[in-house]
């Protein structure tokens, strides 16, 4: 049997519920990989990377939901693999990067503006993002991420708004004309249940909301993809 831990950060003030959604997200993803056993759990709440790590085994291939390569995927995750006595574990690249999110983010982007009536070439799509005040890392891959779509969609623009830096996400989307704003998240947390909205309101955002891009159900199968291009001979 092929093993795969599927770790996203949490909510150090609250980490039931995100726990709780990674935890359902890798079922989704066992679902796609029929003799594979997958499990989630964030580094936010207390003892569940340890337990998770504990029940697959030293031969378990480590997938992190995160947006980006950064510092927690770079140092802090393989940090808390080493604490865990299992320093050697193999890590795929981000959520954030994978090969197969362009794609789904275009087919998300134009089905939410399809559905909202927007013609998408006079229409502007916004990422919405969390940037950071300290690495590039995190807006560098979603300027990439936006340019994609520049690429595999007919959408009259396409802009960014952060969270952290700017250009700031109320300032971004004080946008003439139709919008639709599809958050470059993975799970639904305080950003993307709070920050994202409350910075739209007060731009004036008129325009539909999406869901953020981890949430979507062919998230599930975008990972069990990546992880079977990733699996090995017994390792």
């Amino acid at each position: 049997m092929t093993a795969a831990l599927i770790v996203a950060h949490g909510s150090p003030a609250d980490p039931d519920p995100q726990e709780a959604a990674l935890q359902a997200l890798a079922r989704h993803v066992a679902a796609e990989l029929p003799g594979w056993s997958v499990r989630g759990a964030t580094l936010a709440a207390p003892g569940a990377l340890e337990r998770a790590l504990e029940r697959l085994g030293p031969k378990a291939v480590i997938y992190p939901f995160f947006m980006a390569q950064g510092w927690f995927t770079g140092r802090e995750l393989p940090r808390r693999l080493a604490l865990a006595g299992m320093p050697d574990l193999h890590q795929l690249p981000p959520f954030g990067t994978d090969q197969d999110l362009p794609a789904l983010m275009a087919q998300v982007a134009l089905a939410g503006a399809l559905e909202a009536a927007l013609d998408p070439p006079a229409t502007t799509l916004l990422l919405a993002a969390h940037g950071s005040k300290i690495s590039r890392t995190s807006a560098n891959t979603t300027y990439d991420m936006a340019e994609q779509m520049r690429r595999l969609t007919p959408f009259g623009q396409v802009s960014v708004g952060f969270v952290e830096e700017a250009p700031f996400l109320q300032d971004a989307a004080r946008i003439d004309g139709p919008a639709v704003c599809l958050p470059f998240f993975a799970l639904r947390a305080g950003h993307v249940a709070g920050d994202v909205p409350e910075a739209l309101e007060q731009a004036g955002f008129t325009g539909p909301l999406l869901p953020a891009i981890g949430e979507h159900p062919l998230a599930a199968r975008l990972i069990a993809a990546a992880l079977l291009r990733c699996a090995l001979p017994e390792r």
